[in-house]
């Protein structure tokens, strides 16, 4: 991703597991996220937190140290995700381990959807999708009650 422009990103936890439906670990992301925003890196324009996925309409402004904010973002966030699991929940810390050599757990997928918004009207329909995203399961709208 490029600094300076306008993205609609999805990361996702990996095999879809509901690993965000802990609030600690939905404040782990809220929490760098801001970080990121307070240290001028990133600008957000709207965001989610499913169970199993984020999508964001951010900014990259600059640099986090040498490597770019969504990077720092996932680094930060696995190592933390990893942390509070292996001291509340061992079992479920199992569920992420990788057979890669690059790392011991592996939370979030590889290649993250990043879709440039290049018009008004695509970042207001991709804003209209995170909006609407809690009210989808299975790509159909739940009925309201």
């Amino acid at each position: 991703m490029e600094l300076n422009q306008l993205y609609f990103y999805t990361a996702t936890i990996i095999n879809w597991r509901p690993l965000l439906k802990s609030d600690t670990l939905k404040l782990i992301i809220m929490n760098s996220l801001k970080y990121l925003v307070d240290a001028k890196k990133i600008r957000i324009y709207g965001f989610v937190l499913m169970p199993n996925h984020i999508h964001l309409i951010w900014e990259l402004l600059e640099l986090n140290g040498k490597e770019k904010p969504h990077a720092s973002f996932m680094k930060f966030t696995s190592h933390n995700f990893q942390k509070v699991l292996r001291e509340n929940n061992p079992k479920g810390l199992e569920l992420f381990l990788s057979d890669k050599k690059t790392r011991k757990y592996q939370f979030w997928q590889r290649n993250s959807l990043r879709v440039i918004l290049y018009t008004p009207d695509i970042i207001y329909q991709k804003l209209d999708y995170i909006h609407n995203n809690p009210f989808r399961e299975n790509g159909c709208y739940l009925p309201a009650n």
